[in-house]
């Protein structure tokens, strides 16, 4: 019977107009992001506030991760080409590990300086800082409301969210320091609400970076169990057996897969019966897993022991 390539139905999700969508979002999200900046590190400079300057690192940080994100939306969508058959897809992965990375250097710039000041505590005055963190409040929820109607299931939009939610939980220890200075004058409100910013926003982007690693490494997608889509192979009428089978992903919303397929001594006489195995296993990967991209190869028992597998 020899060996028979299929491809499945490819994509199909629809992802043109959402992409389309969420770069809107993310652009909007920007302009927010980048006036809440401005105001910011008028602050700093007026008040000498440390948190406002974790604030202001962290939203000039998030302003590049969000033009970062829109450039990668863009490129993400080009069509597949002879030399990248997959397109540019995976930029959005590595503009989200990007994101991650310089999340977790701020963390530890702010950690630093913020240990620095506990011996020499600054004065900073609790009023000014007040109306800058609550004016940084309301444009990181007015950004939190643009992203969070995007995908999801989108990694590149997940990462833009994360570093907006941690202006956010910035913003509220700005005017936590703000009121404590306000009403009891403690220098150390201001240092001490820098520290927990830092530690809040660490195992977020820790846990982002692990995410993108585990794409760029070929992993299996989350909800996906690998054996279980072996055993749906197995009881594919026809298949006898499974072996060099490979699940991974394109970005967080691209599964793909590749099997070679052993058929039974039945179907090898059957027929015809190549293609109604190819849809039997096509129908089953599609319904049950979501997996539209998939790459399978028929094969006859006395081809395997030719054939070089990967194990």
């Amino acid at each position: 019977m020899g060996s028979v390539r299929a491809m499945g139905t490819g994509h199909g999700h629809g992802h043109g107009h959402g992409a389309g969508s969420d770069r809107r979002r993310l652009v909007a999200a920007l302009l927010v992001t980048l006036a809440c900046a401005v105001l910011g590190g008028v602050g700093a400079l007026l008040t000498g506030s440390l948190a406002l300057l974790a604030d202001l690192g962290h939203l000039l940080t998030d302003a590049g991760a969000l033009a970062a994100a829109v450039v990668a939306s863009v490129l993400a969508a080009r069509p597949a080409c002879h030399h990248r058959t997959f397109g540019l897809g995976r930029v959005e992965v590595l503009v989200a590990g990007l994101n991650a990375v310089a999340l977790v250097a701020v963390v530890v710039w702010v950690a630093v300086e913020g240990v620095a000041r506990l011996f020499e505590p600054a004065e900073i005055p609790g009023l000014p800082l007040l109306v800058i963190g609550a004016a940084g409040l309301a444009g990181n929820l007015v950004s939190l409301a643009i992203l969070a109607g995007g995908d999801r299931g989108n990694m590149n939009l997940r990462g833009a969210m994360l570093h907006v939610l941690g202006d956010a939980l910035g913003s509220v220890g700005v005017m936590v320091a703000a009121i404590v200075l306000v009403t009891t004058g403690w220098p150390y409100a201001d240092t001490l609400a820098s520290l927990l910013i830092a530690a809040l926003i660490l195992p977020r982007a820790i846990g982002l970076l692990r995410e993108v690693w585990h794409v760029l490494l070929e992993g299996a997608p989350a909800g996906i169990d690998v054996a279980e889509v072996r055993s749906s192979l197995l009881a594919v009428p026809g298949v006898a057996d499974v072996h060099d089978l490979h699940v991974w992903a394109i970005n967080d919303r691209t599964p793909s897969m590749s099997a070679h397929l052993v058929v039974t001594e039945e179907a090898e006489d059957a027929t015809g019966c190549g293609a109604t195995v190819l849809d039997r296993a096509g129908a089953a990967l599609r319904e049950r897993f979501g997996l539209s991209h998939s790459t399978l190869q028929l094969e006859q028992h006395a081809h395997v022991g030719h054939e070089h597998t990967c194990h």
